[in-house]
């Protein structure tokens, strides 16, 4: 695969959703009857995250070009409830993505860096070098506060610890890795899909595996092929919450491996964020400019 070409379909796929969001909400657009929407300050979302240390949800912004380094990329901060408290919360940085926190500091993927904010501060503390990455996209931290960061296009998951960056795995195996999770003491992954094409098409579609943190041993918890994978979260009861960002839609998946839509018919259903307290499912709808919060405490609503 020719980075070059990825690149410009990757912009292409990009520009396409955000056309159909020029003017922000459409016409007629309601907030939904189990939740709220949050559009100010909101462009091209593709992370939202609930930080439990803050009681804030924050949400990136690529802004411009998913790929391109124009300082464009912001961070806004939401209240649990979905209001807008800071539109351009953190700026200047380019096309940010997967937000994650541990230990005070919340780190956020910027094409081939991580970059560290004290969210207390609202003030970017380092920003990290990621030798050869080609998309940097979702970003987990585990308990010691070692950070994983996957590269979608790279096919690789890099990790990061006392500012050193290594490779933790790599291979068409990792069938393109999007979404990351560290839970109960593994890594989980949720997948593009394998065989990337230069459009973003693949020729099998992505499921969720997890890596054995200790070992790096990788095992399957979805083993049948679900969707172009985005974010994941896990629902507090042994399964997750995941999005499919090509079809639009989000998923549940038991314990058990059982899946189930709850919602549909989004534009760019990206990297979801989950708030366990209040039972909110929050999706950025990035070929919307739409950041929409849902009550899942009893199972969600089918749009």
């Amino acid at each position: 695969m020719k980075v070059v070409h990825t690149s410009l379909s990757l912009l292409a796929l990009f520009l396409s959703t955000a056309a159909i969001a020029a003017d922000k909400a459409p016409a007629g657009k309601t907030v939904p009857a189990n939740g709220w929407e949050a559009t100010d300050g909101i462009s091209a979302p593709e992370s939202a995250y609930f930080d439990d240390e803050t009681g804030y949800i924050y949400v990136s912004n690529v802004i411009g070009q998913p790929d391109q380094k124009d300082g464009k990329g912001t961070i806004t901060k939401l209240s649990r409830e979905g209001k807008v408290l800071e539109s351009a919360w953190i700026s200047g940085l380019n096309a940010p993505k997967g937000m994650r926190s541990r230990k005070g500091m919340l780190w956020v993927s910027d094409i081939d860096a991580v970059v560290s904010i004290n969210p207390k501060a609202g003030i970017i503390m380092s920003t990290i070098q990621v030798p050869g990455a080609k998309f940097l996209n979702d970003v987990a931290v585990d308990a010691e506060g070692t950070v994983y960061v996957s590269d979608t296009v790279g096919g690789k998951i890099f990790r990061i610890a006392d500012g050193k960056v290594e490779t933790f795995a790599e291979g068409a195996e990792l069938e393109s890795p999007n979404g990351l999770l560290i839970h109960d003491g593994k890594l989980f992954v949720a997948s593009w899909g394998s065989g990337l094409a230069a459009d973003w098409s693949t020729k099998t579609l992505g499921r969720i595996y997890y890596f054995d943190l200790k070992t790096k041993q990788r095992a399957p918890f979805l083993t049948k092929p679900l969707g172009n994978l985005d974010g994941l979260e896990a629902d507090g009861k042994g399964g997750f919450y995941v999005s499919d960002w090509k079809a639009g839609k989000v998923f549940t998946v038991s314990a058990k491996g059982e899946t189930k839509q709850i919602f549909g018919g989004f534009k760019g259903a990206a990297d979801i964020g989950f708030d366990p307290i209040n039972g909110t499912l929050i999706v950025p709808r990035m070929g919307e400019n739409i950041v929409s919060g849902f009550d899942v405490s009893h199972g969600g609503k089918q749009l």
